[in-house]
């Protein structure tokens, strides 16, 4: 029984992580920016996302879309993680309520670049490449939430996005 247990909440992780990656990449896309650096370090941050999740350490996973010139924040979308979800048990992601609200927040900047952020609890055992990160200020942005947007066995993620108030 503990053996299903550990593979069930093992998958429930993978998927939960492949599939926060897997938005993230559509809401560079559909802003109007390129993917590829989010691409290029996949393996990285897939390893950082599962060991974190795992141990339950993960608390949010930001996408910061700034301007490199100014470093002014243009817009922001978080993945705030849930553990312990007390739903159906089932799993999905709500891809079109993501796309919807991308369309809404509208496209970002020619000059725009991206960073993903990865919040983790204190205590949280090192992974190679992550390291601390300051978020950028949000002042004067409300933050809009999406609700529950990805769900796998008690383990799950609360999307948002910051827009200009």
């Amino acid at each position: 029984m503990t053996a299903v247990a550990v593979n069930t909440y093992t998958h429930s992780v993978t998927y939960v992580a492949d599939n926060i990656l897997k938005s993230f990449k559509d809401i560079i896309k559909f802003v109007g920016l390129d993917p590829a650096k989010l691409v290029q370090d996949w393996d990285t941050t897939m390893r950082a996302l599962t060991g974190w999740l795992e141990g339950q350490y993960l608390t949010m996973v930001v996408l910061e879309i700034f301007n490199p010139k100014t470093n002014e924040l243009i817009t922001r979308w978080d993945m705030d993680i849930v553990y312990g979800w007390t739903g159906d048990g089932g799993f999905w992601t709500d891809t079109e309520q993501l796309r919807y609200n991308i369309r809404k927040a509208g496209l970002a900047p020619t000059e725009a670049t991206y960073r993903l952020i990865l919040r983790v609890n204190p205590g949280a055992p090192d992974v190679s490449g992550w390291g601390d990160a300051t978020l950028r200020s949000t002042a004067g942005m409300v933050r809009q939430s999406l609700g529950s947007t990805v769900e796998h066995g008690g383990l799950g993620a609360n999307a948002a996005y910051w827009r200009k108030a």
